[in-house]
């Protein structure tokens, strides 16, 4: 939703590349650090996307365009 590549999540978030990668291989909610998710979370949530709905019944994004943080 915002074009980013992996690299740039990890970049925006302060997170490790390959463990972006790793949770974009990973299948529904990806098993890892909460303190890695909420890094991803934070950085994505400050860029225009809201996370909606439950996350084990009914996932879903909204971005809200013209609210990306400037970094």
């Amino acid at each position: 939703m915002l074009g980013w590549s992996a690299a740039e999540l990890a970049k925006h978030s302060s997170v490790g590349v390959a463990t972006v990668r790793r949770y974009e291989l990973q299948e529904g909610i990806p098993s890892g650090s909460s303190q890695t998710m909420h890094a991803l979370q934070k950085t994505m949530e400050s860029n225009g996307i809201e996370f909606t709905g439950n996350p084990l019944v009914n996932p879903g994004v909204t971005l809200h365009v013209g609210q990306r943080s400037e970094d």
